[in-house]
């Protein structure tokens, strides 16, 4: 399905693999200024605009679906050619080598590092499930003249650990530090999920409008 291209607005490629949130996904990017144009479809990647990456779910199911789609390989080709690039949630964790959630089973590799599980506790349930602080690092497009601390909302078991090296982001910290966003080079993303977390949600997705797309 597609949205209507609205004259001024930039737009985005939702990818629809079978594993992501794509409605909620699409009604905020829209929210923020965006058109969105869902695709199921690998041919639609080359020369889109940018390229949206959702996910949710188990990391073995979320790849699986993926390269079942057919869309590892164009997504890649179109990161190496500088496209922006937003992923949300698990579509954060896709980008790397891979996860402690699923041994052996190949992210994106765009990153360098592996995604690791929490460690619970008696103060920490793991899941994380919930509201927490983000407090930026570096000069994200993401964040630009973001107020912070914010807070965003948060469903998971798995992050990416700070010795994961990209060029700016946001911290969270539950039991340990993560990265709760980051940006390296045309790559963004975001381990919280934009659509559930309000005002700071928004201005994110704003963010990436005005600052990536649109700059």
């Amino acid at each position: 399905m597609s949205a209507p291209i609205t004259e001024g607005r930039p737009e985005v490629l939702l990818l629809d693999y079978g594993a992501g949130n794509v409605r909620s996904a699409a009604k905020a990017l829209e929210r923020a200024g965006m058109t969105v144009r869902v695709s199921s479809d690998p041919a639609d990647v080359p020369g889109a605009r940018a390229l949206v990456v959702p996910g949710q779910g188990h990391f073995r199911q979320v790849m699986d679906a993926f390269d079942t789609s057919g869309f590892r390989q164009p997504v890649l080709d179109a990161a190496r050619d500088g496209t922006p690039i937003l992923g949300i949630c698990v579509g954060m964790q896709m980008l790397l080598e891979g996860s402690e959630e699923a041994p052996g089973v190949q992210g994106l590799g765009l990153i360098p590092g592996t995604v690791l599980r929490f460690q619970g506790d008696a103060q920490r349930k793991v899941p994380q499930m919930g509201w927490n602080s983000l407090d930026k690092v570096g000069d994200s497009p993401l964040l630009n003249d973001l107020a912070c601390p914010a807070y965003a909302y948060f469903v998971h078991s798995y992050y990416v650990p700070l010795t994961v090296d990209v060029d700016a982001g946001a911290i969270t910290e539950y039991g340990v530090p993560f990265w709760a966003a980051f940006s390296h080079g045309n790559l963004h993303a975001t381990q919280f999920h934009p659509e559930k977390s309000g005002a700071v949600g928004l201005a994110i997705l704003e963010r990436f409008r005005r600052n990536v797309l649109e700059n």
